[in-house]
């Protein structure tokens, strides 16, 4: 077992999901700054559904936007 390889490819895992934390975060927070209503009180008080469906989709497509990224295809 190469011990330099298992070296980089984690150093490489950990870069990779720092920057798509980072990506979610900026987007929740562009997000939470478009909308004229606050997503946590609409999401968690007022029970709405829709709108969690829709941050949720957000959320997957940012995340196959990074995956793809990262595969470099």
């Amino acid at each position: 077992m190469d011990w330099n390889k298992l070296a980089g490819q984690l150093v490489t895992m950990v870069v990779a999901v720092g920057v798509g934390l980072a990506f979610f975060a900026a987007a929740f927070f562009v997000i939470s700054k478009v909308v004229p209503f606050s997503l946590r009180k609409e999401i968690e008080e007022d029970q709405n559904i829709a709108l969690g469906v829709i941050v949720g989709a957000v959320i997957l497509g940012i995340a196959v936007i990074i995956a793809a990224a990262i595969h470099g295809t």
